[in-house]
């Protein structure tokens, strides 16, 4: 599997790009995305396979902390382009939401669990 990944501080992938295809994305978010890895999260997102996907699958239960640079550049990932993606964020902690809804996210992004 090739996948792409924001680094987080363990060495392990804050975000791995795990599946995309048929219009759907899944990615996978763990640790801590903060606003020293706004970049790397930034090139993550700018993986080829999501160009297609109008619908994101967030994955999000292992991730730990999300700052405000990171949601904002997440939603403009997925906002700037045509059509937009619609995202579905799945197993958020209640800080991860916060920061979300803080960046706007409500707009386009569901919430479930």
């Amino acid at each position: 599997m090739t996948a792409a990944r924001a680094g987080a501080p363990d060495g392990a992938p804050a975000l791995v790009v795990e599946s995309a295809g048929d219009g759907r994305a899944v990615l996978v978010f763990a640790g801590e995305l903060d606003a020293h890895r706004v970049g790397a999260l930034e090139e993550a997102l700018d993986d080829p396979r999501l160009r297609d996907a109008t619908v994101w699958e967030l994955l999000m239960r292992d991730l730990t902390r999300l700052d405000l640079p990171c949601a904002f550049a997440l939603l403009r990932a997925a906002t700037v382009r045509a059509p937009p993606a619609a995202l579905h964020v799945r197993g958020a902690h209640r800080a991860v939401r916060r920061a979300l809804r803080e960046a706007g996210a409500d707009a386009v992004a569901t919430f479930e669990g």
